[in-house]
């Protein structure tokens, strides 16, 4: 069998798992499938390896952390304020990603789209879920807090990622010797 076709029924057979994991009522809201395929996709662009495993999983993490922050910041912007919401709201959001880029000049902070990816997960999560992005949730030791779920989400997919070329590489080893 040849390498793409052992690394796709790989990656289905372990999308299908986590995806029934995802919606088993027991392990619901453990995790977000929509937050762990993304990783899982950038583990193979940086190169499905185990600098891909540290770059992923510590960027993506550093994302999360200053999106964590800037929405915390941002439920202290009073609707009353002299510039207005919109404004401060649009400021707090670029100082942080400024300062997320600038983290780059740290070598193990340096692959700027997984921060991104980190970042971008985090406010997909709290704005997109109603009554999220409020205080009770962010500081909160809940499933609810996307530094928790967020994160379980993002290290999940990047070990699926790994998980994915391990299996397929045991598929094709399997189909060799018939």
């Amino acid at each position: 069998m040849d390498k793409l076709t052992a690394l796709s029924l790989s990656i289905g057979a372990l999308a299908g798992i986590a995806t029934f994991f995802a919606v088993l009522p027991l392990t619901s809201g453990l995790y977000f499938i929509w937050a762990a395929t993304i990783p899982w996709a950038v583990f193979f662009l940086l190169g499905a390896n185990k600098e891909a495993i540290c770059k992923n999983i510590t960027c993506s993490l550093f994302g999360v952390f200053m999106a964590w922050g800037t929405a915390v910041m941002l439920t202290e912007i009073s609707p009353n304020t002299l510039l207005g919401f919109p404004f401060m709201a649009a400021f707090t959001v670029m100082l942080s990603v400024i300062v997320l880029c600038l983290a780059a000049n740290i070598p193990q902070l340096a692959t700027i789209p997984c921060s991104v990816i980190g970042y971008s997960l985090t406010f997909a999560y709290l704005l997109q879920t109603p009554d999220k992005l409020n205080k009770e949730t962010l500081l909160g030791l809940t499933m609810s807090n996307p530094l928790l779920v967020i994160t379980i989400s993002i290290v999940l997919g990047t070990f699926l990622g790994l998980w994915s070329t391990q299996v397929a590489a045991k598929i094709e080893e399997c189909c060799k010797k018939k």
